[in-house]
């Protein structure tokens, strides 16, 4: 299973058995890409379901939103009235619970996995600008290079800002361009000046070298890793 539904809790048959097995068959294929050292969207997604269920198991009003509805204005208030029998039926609400005491630490155990091989892969990855970091630095180059090999990747990123409640955050869209290669005489700061002269658009682009001593899955890893690395590292700048 590569996908577990965001409403995978309350959605069809609440039963112990049916989630437990539906749980265990979707960690035992993140557990498959973990181990190929494939960490993206999987990681990700574990955040999201176990902060659902602590927040379920915390605040079970919450639990409202996890049941699968489309609402018209006119039948909301008829289907919250709906929704507040089910979460007060004790016998419903007592399955629920259980199925959370035991995935709970099954989402947690593989989440920590996860988290240990995206940090060993992180202590093997460096981000460094290429030449001076331009003032303005929501667009411009990632380029790749990975293990012993000459080769590169090189990407078009940009940054965009978007806020929730009170808080920022930061949203980096990567864009294939080409592979290339390094060399003595051909150093990344040649590939930098080749991709202004072929990208006549940003005439001043930031450029940042993201190397990898080990190799790793790009679009599952690489990437995703690069990209919260690049946002660390322009924010440092704008502080």
């Amino acid at each position: 299973m590569d996908i577990l539904k965001a409403d995978w809790l309350t959605d069809g048959l609440i039963d112990f058995e049916y989630k437990k097995y539906t749980v265990l068959a979707y960690l035992k294929t993140v557990k498959g890409n973990f181990r190929k050292n494939q960490l993206f969207p999987f990681l990700s997604d574990l955040v999201f379901h176990y902060n659902n269920l602590m927040t379920v198991k915390n605040q079970k009003n919450l639990i409202y939103d996890n049941f699968p509805k489309t609402i018209t204005k006119a039948d909301f208030k008829k289907l919250k009235i709906t929704y507040k029998k089910i979460v007060e039926d004790d016998d419903l609400m007592r399955e629920i619970e259980d199925i959370i005491s035991y995935t709970a630490p099954q989402f947690e155990y593989t989440l920590s996995e996860g988290k240990e091989i995206y940090e060993f892969i992180e202590s093997n990855v460096t981000l460094t600008p290429i030449g001076l970091t331009p003032i303005y630095s929501k667009e411009g180059y990632l380029i790749f290079n990975q293990g012993e090999s000459k080769n590169v990747n090189v990407y078009r990123y940009q940054v965009s800002i978007f806020f929730s409640k009170d808080e920022e955050f930061k949203g980096v869209h990567t864009k294939y361009l080409m592979e290339s290669s390094y060399s003595i005489t051909r150093p990344f700061e040649a590939i930098k000046l080749e991709l202004i002269k072929q990208f006549k658009e940003l005439p001043n682009p930031a450029s940042f070298l993201v190397r990898s001593s080990m190799v790793v899955p790009m679009s599952q890893t690489l990437v995703p890793l690069a990209k919260r690395l690049l946002v660390k590292e322009l924010s440092q700048n704008a502080a």
